[in-house]
């Protein structure tokens, strides 16, 4: 332990670090996360390394794992960004991988060791893997599957102007007999179905900040809700409270690097949502003999052959070959003559620039401070920021990719015309942004920004329907509070569903379902018999239309069963459904489909929404395979909401398993006060028998809120 820092936990377990610098405050934060969080960061680092069939175990299933982190590389060139960081910040990441590694000294997670797994030290390199991989999990990824899933729909010869219509403005430049000679090797949908997901994981959040003109306080109040997988122990968030020289720096971390990914200092407030910008590209390359053919000069060239072994316990080793060109990593084998593609993610190469800002926020203390700083962040999120100033400000982060005019990035184009190639990358200032709009708030949900910037980076974004309806609550309040916002959080007022019920209700029948549907009051609520038969109806729609009358009913059941896919983009699909006329629509009037769709949803017995929303909370290590007595898994739990309310909540099957996506983390703070109001869904440990295990659950599901605080004046409780 370091004589320089106290540690202790307050009344809800939330760990203090009090230290006398800078570098002793992130040393404190390292020895918190691995004594916390150890178990989660060395999985992480497990994972990301490609070596669980070496570590963990060896089934057929973890090879599947381990060969996906091999392709990405995301440990290449770690240890060269380290060394590219300035010379402060390199110092504050050696300080957290210093306490890191001062906590495994003292305890090693006991399930690893019943694995036979003895940890190397934690270095720098290791922190940059875990940003890479969290900047692409559940957030990269789920635009290149989209754009993939595309592709297989133009293989199933699914007609032009559907796919023009499904997908408007983002076609440009296509060559449709092309992407047929494609050779497909990773599939969205399984080749038993004509269409596998590798590993889905989509996610979303809402923040929104309020300047002292609309509060109670006079000064900004901010909020912020990440949505991220939530039916696992321990949560994915650590939060802290750290002090040094009096300043002090608390909110939502992310184990395994230092720093704060949403929260505040005394002067600075922030919040993160994933930005949605199109960062990832595919290109089509013409391959022969391991060679990949440029148009410019008429020319072969030897594709980079990077050789990776994955290690297996008790199994025989597996070699991997991994060919590679300006474009990123090549799916499939070049010997053979043929079309393959080639992706590269713009942030693939990223860590010293982003550790660097998240390590900086620390000494801001403006939003225009804030915003430069996070701006520099190399993968893409929306932040908002508040100051004591009364400033509040938008800033949206990302390596986003410059092409060529009227070129989107959604469509794969001939990979051997320099034309097509990445032209550089837009400054933080040609990025969307804004600062003090005259509305005296600033929201962000996912949804699309283009409007605000020249680089125009989002292709796919989430629907309107959360963004407008937190906009339409806060354009009523002029004197907000924190309770106000922590209010809000748990909205379930669905606008879709507000939409849809428009068209629908003049075509209900007078029956008792009919008319339950018909006074269902568009929340969805737990108790909501209403909500249920909505989603029934939704579903059916869905079906009919994507299924009987354009890609086959097995083929939409498998992705509204077993993918997020018209979980995260359904306004693409919403965009049909709602019009009056679409191609999609066979022939068949919008009326005549609703009527088709709801009979059959009023056909089944109402359930309350509780019934269906149900799911266990379990270990990311034992993934509930342990019997329910041992305590390892937490449930059954109820989830409010849906896709498209406030309160999000997502559940469906993916990758073979359940996955929730709901609020992970609820966060809200007045900057006249130093509080953080929160609720976790987990606990501050990862430790089964620790009693901070789930200890925030409760407060998660009933809307009830702790605070967190600096003031050292408060009960302290052992940290061990």
């Amino acid at each position: 332990m370091n004589p320089k820092v106290k540690i202790w936990r307050d009344k809800n377990g939330v760990p203090h670090i009090e230290a006398m610098d800078k570098l002793d405050m992130f040393w404190g934060q390292g020895y918190v996360h691995a004594l916390d969080r150890g178990m989660q960061m060395l999985l992480m680092r497990i994972l990301g390394q490609g070596r669980a069939c070496e570590l963990l175990d060896s089934s057929d299933e973890t090879l599947q794992i381990d060969k996906f982190f091999r392709k990405m590389n995301w440990t290449g060139g770690t240890n060269t960004f380290f060394q590219q960081l300035d010379e402060e910040s390199k110092a504050s990441l050696e300080a957290y991988c210093d306490g890191v590694n001062a906590g495994f000294a003292k305890r090693i997670p006991w399930e690893l060791k019943l694995l036979g797994y003895r940890p190397e030290a934690w270095q720098g390199a290791d922190s940059m893997l875990i940003s890479r991989m969290i900047g692409y999990l559940t957030l990269v990824q789920s635009q290149a599957e989209v754009e993939r899933f595309f592709l297989e729909m133009v293989q199933a010869d699914v007609p032009e102007e559907k796919l023009q219509e499904l997908f408007p403005g983002i076609l440009t430049g296509i060559d449709f007999d092309l992407l047929k000679k494609i050779k497909l090797t990773d599939r969205i949908v399984p080749l038993d179905k004509l269409w596998n997901i590798a590993i889905p994981r989509m996610m979303a959040s809402n923040n929104w900040v309020l300047s002292g003109a609309k509060t109670q306080s006079g000064k900004p109040v901010i909020s912020n809700d990440p949505h991220l997988e939530t039916n696992r122990l321990p949560n994915v968030w650590c939060e802290l409270v750290m002090t040094a020289n009096g300043r002090y720096l608390m909110g939502g971390t992310m184990p395994g690097f230092p720093g704060v990914l949403s929260g505040r200092t005394p002067d600075l407030a922030w919040a993160a949502t994933y930005a949605f910008i199109d960062s990832v590209d595919s290109w089509v390359e013409k391959c022969k003999g391991g060679k990949y053919y440029r148009e410019n000069g008429d020319q072969w060239h030897q594709f980079s052959v990077r050789k990776e072994t994955i290690k297996r316990k008790k199994k025989p080793s597996v070699e991997l070959a991994f060919y590679e060109n300006e474009h990123g990593v090549l799916e499939g084998n070049p010997l053979p003559e043929g079309y393959l593609l080639t992706t590269r993610w713009a942030a693939a190469d990223s860590g010293a620039k982003t550790l660097a800002s998240i390590l900086k926020i620390y000494e801001d203390k403006t939003v225009e401070e804030g915003m430069q700083t996070f701006g520099r962040i190399e993968t893409g999120w929306s932040f908002l920021f508040a100051d004591q100033k009364d400033n509040i400000g938008f800033q949206m982060s990302g390596l986003a990719p410059r092409r060529r005019e009227g070129i989107s990035g959604f469509v794969p184009l001939p990979g051997w015309k320099g034309e097509n190639d990445w032209q550089g990358f837009y400054a933080v200032e040609e990025m969307p942004r804004s600062i003090n709009p005259e509305s005296g708030f600033l929201v962000t949900a996912n949804n699309n920004f283009n409007e605000l910037s020249s680089a125009k980076p989002i292709n796919m974004p989430m629907g309107p329907y959360r963004y407008d309806r937190i906009c339409s609550l806060l354009k009523t309040k002029n004197a907000a509070t924190v309770n106000d916002m922590c209010e809000m959080h748990y909205d379930v007022y669905s606008l879709q569903a507000a939409y849809f019920m428009e068209i629908l209700k003049p075509l209900l029948p007078d029956t008792p379902q009919g008319n339950l549907l018909r006074d269902w009051d568009l929340r969805y609520d737990l108790d909501s018999k209403g909500a249920f038969l909505f989603e029934e109806f939704y579903k059916n729609l869905y079906s009919e239309v994507f299924g009987d009358y354009g890609m086959g009913s097995e083929i939409v059941a498998y992705l509204q069963e077993e993918t997020g896919m018209f979980n995260d983009f359904y306004e693409n699909f919403d965009r049909i459904l709602l019009t009056e006329n679409s191609h999609w629509f066979a022939g068949h009037s919008r009326e005549e489909i609703y009527r088709s769709a709801v009979d059959k949803a009023l056909q089944v017995e109402p359930k309350a929404w509780g019934e269906v929303r149900k799911f266990t909370m379990t270990n990311m290590l034992f993934g509930g395979k342990l019997p329910a007595f041992l305590g390892f898994d937490r449930g059954p739990v109820a989830a409010i909401g849906s896709r498209a309310t406030i309160s999000q909540g997502q559940i469906y099957r993916s990758a073979g398993r359940l996955t929730t996506f709901l609020p992970s983390l609820r966060m809200a703070s007045d900057l006249a006060t130093d509080e953080i109001h929160s609720n976790l869904a987990g606990g501050p440990s990862d430790r089964r028998f620790s009693k901070w295990y789930f200890s925030d659950l409760e407060n998660w599901q009933n809307g009830k809120y702790k605070v967190l605080s600096p003031e050292v004046d408060q009960e302290k409780l052992p940290f061990k």
